[in-house]
């Protein structure tokens, strides 16, 4: 229990007028070092905690201070961790999962919603923060006939000052949009190309309409990618040739398609930046993680077999928190051993876009470092 909590109930219940006066004082949860207070004001049976943290309960009741309102629930974490959670309260026969009334931290995904427990040591990198000072690069929409895949729209993000006289680096990015709403992707971009931490880069931003079936290892998908995305993107803007001016990313199933693509047309791609890949498999036995990771499992043991070199330079990064940090850990021996240079992050956060937006630096400044610039200039 926080310091100031205890002092607030060392005298026994506080009246409700001490215990307003206290929450609106503090920020909710209360972070120390050792760890976080949770707390939840509110009549009810029973309260959780509903935490995306693998390794942990996926549910941790909070226990109720008699004579009042108050739950409370401290938990040991890690200094610079992040997770987010839900409460779910229970009242008679309704049970309901909320946002934490107290905590204004949300993140959002294509899901809804979180509350965010940012941990000590933790705060939201700078450079994802929007920068007045910044160029800004602008979009344009392409659409693909493609026979591969159907008529695919692909959005283009194009730095400031795009010149006809240069080659440009060219980012394949799976879940594009997600990226953008919940990564804030572009002003990651505008922010490290005006810094001058990566070279200006042209990214083509595209989206599937079924990634359960497009992600997990379809040779279409990646037919898609290599033969006719690349030449449609090449012909509206001056890309440099070289595939080590290429990278296909991705996160969860993303990274597998980013890798199948490599791996399925090598050379072609000369980066791959992998966030949280859903890179399931099996040694032995059969697949635990139901019949979507079917064909998953299937490419990712012919990988495994066979990993050849998908590409020269790889950024691979997962959160510590996720039940996918075992499968991205066994990847990285197997992707050295090919001579691949790999960069690999672990983060204290879980499988979710702040985590993979917390990462895009690292990853992108290993896959274009900032030399590279002197090639533009």
């Amino acid at each position: 229990m926080s310091a100031p909590l205890a002092t607030l109930l060392a005298g026994g219940a506080p009246d409700r007028a001490a215990l307003e006066a206290f929450l609106n004082a503090h920020a909710v949860p209360l972070v120390a070092r050792e760890g976080v207070t949770f707390l939840y004001h509110g009549e009810a049976e029973a309260v959780l905690l509903r935490m995306f943290i693998s390794g942990l309960p996926a549910a941790q009741p909070l226990e109720r201070v008699a004579g009042t309102e108050l739950w409370i629930l401290t938990l040991p974490l890690p200094e610079g961790s992040r997770f987010e959670y839900k409460f779910e309260v229970k009242q008679g026969a309704a049970s309901e999962w909320i946002l934490d009334p107290l905590n204004p931290l949300k993140a959002s995904d294509p899901f809804g919603a979180n509350s965010v427990c940012q941990g000590y040591g933790y705060a939201p990198p700078e450079w994802t923060l929007p920068d007045d000072g910044a160029r800004t690069g602008r979009f344009e929409r392409l659409a693909i006939d493609s026979r591969h895949v159907g008529r695919r729209p692909v959005q283009l993000y194009l730095p400031a000052r795009l010149r006809r006289t240069r080659r440009y680096p060219l980012l394949v990015l799976h879940d594009g949009g997600d990226y953008l709403r919940y990564a804030q992707l572009k002003t990651v971009l505008d922010n490290l190309i005006h810094r001058l931490e990566i070279p200006p880069l042209v990214v083509a931003l595209t989206e599937s309409p079924d990634r359960l079936r497009e992600y997990v290892g379809l040779d279409a998908h990646a037919d898609f990618l290599v033969e006719e995305l690349l030449p449609a993107v090449a012909a509206r803007v001056p890309l440099d040739a070289d595939p080590a001016m290429r990278c296909a990313m991705g996160a969860s199933l993303g990274g597998v398609a980013s890798l199948h693509a490599a791996w399925r047309h090598p050379g072609t791609f000369g980066r791959l930046l992998l966030q949280s890949g859903s890179f399931a498999f099996t040694d032995i036995g059969e697949n635990r993680r139901g019949p979507v990771f079917e064909p998953v499992v299937r490419f990712m043991n012919a990988f495994r077999a066979r990993p050849g070199r998908p590409a020269e330079r790889i950024y691979l990064s997962c959160g510590i928190y996720e039940s996918l940090i075992y499968e991205n850990r066994s990847l990285v021996p197997l992707l050295q051993a090919a001579r691949i240079q790999v960069r690999y992050e672990e983060a204290r956060d879980g499988h979710n876009w702040q985590n993979w937006r917390d990462r895009l630096r690292a990853g992108l400044t290993f896959l274009f470092p900032g030399p590279l610039w002197m090639v533009y200039e």
